[in-house]
């Protein structure tokens, strides 16, 4: 999707973002046992900490090795859609683990090896059915919104805005 670096570093900063929302209040709601409306606000606390990791890891290690790992058994020429969600896929697989062993360092009271695995199970299919099923598309939606293409102009439009080819007819 994104086309220049500047493109992907804003669609870089808004998956971040939700990705890291979304994983907050989950794990906010867990450790809660239960969904609170205060933890959507809780969620905020953490949030200047754990975005600009996340954004960070994708932007400089993770996007380029998850592209590696893609593109070595899909081809460009494959059907967007699926390098899509193979995309984000691989990029879940490789950010959970990492994330999950920060925010077990950072946030959890046992920072055991075993706590780890608990954050990472409980965190990964929850991160692939956010990614796959909401934040990936509002996300996507939010990029083509921010950077629409345009369409060429019809370059044998006459002066009332139509066509040659609608002239003709």
């Amino acid at each position: 999707m994104p086309r220049t670096k500047f493109q992907n570093v804003i669609f870089t900063a808004i998956m971040a973002f939700c990705m890291v929302y979304g994983m907050i209040v989950y794990n906010i709601s867990l450790a809660r046992d239960g969904v609170y409306t205060d933890n959507f606000l809780a969620a905020f606390h953490e949030i200047p900490i754990m975005v600009p990791i996340a954004f960070c890891l994708e932007l400089f290690l993770v996007g380029g090795l998850a592209r590696s790992i893609v593109f070595s058994f899909m081809k460009p020429t494959d059907r967007p859609q699926f390098i899509t969600y193979a995309m984000s896929l691989v990029i879940c697989a490789i950010m959970c683990p990492i994330m999950s062993l920060i925010a077990t360092i950072l946030f959890k009271e046992q920072k055991t090896f075993a706590t780890f695995v608990q954050t990472f199970a409980m965190n990964l299919p929850m991160a692939i059915l956010w990614q796959m099923l909401y934040c990936g598309p509002f996300v996507r939606l939010i990029y083509r919104t921010l950077f629409r293409e345009r369409k060429p102009a019809d370059k044998t439009a006459d002066a009332r805005g139509t066509s040659s080819d609608e002239a003709l007819s």
